[in-house]
């Protein structure tokens, strides 16, 4: 099957000019890293950068409140300090699950572009 995938992109890069081969080698598959780059790139940078800041600062307060866990000695502190680390736990949790689907969008998106490429080129073709 990857075999035939090659063939295909060969073919694919053959009929097209060269700048929309450039353009096609972009839109190649990318390993996590770099997927995780794409997340800071484009109209919701600002947006990431600001669920980082947030995560940081739950990630800092999940860490004071199991030391305060650890360190109570009433049941009504051991309560309070395990509710705020389930909190701030949930909360990086959640900020992680959305920074993985914007990834996946982006990748989802890449394919889509290949896919009009590929589409158009054979279009042209005939």
């Amino acid at each position: 099957m990857e075999n035939n995938m090659k063939k295909i992109d060969e073919l694919i890069k053959e009929s097209l000019s060269q700048e929309e081969a450039e353009f096609y080698s972009k839109l190649d598959e990318q390993n996590a890293f770099e997927m995780m780059g794409g997340l800071y790139r484009g109209k919701n940078k600002w947006l990431l950068i600001l669920m980082n800041v947030v995560m940081f600062i739950a990630m800092a307060i999940l860490v004071y409140s199991v030391i305060q866990f650890l360190n109570a000695e009433t049941s009504k502190g051991l309560i309070q300090w395990a509710s705020l680390g389930f909190v701030c736990f949930g909360m990086v949790g959640m900020l992680k699950i959305f920074a993985w689907l914007q990834m996946d969008k982006n990748a989802l998106i890449r394919e889509l572009k290949r896919l009009e490429l590929q589409i158009s080129s054979l279009a042209t073709k005939e």
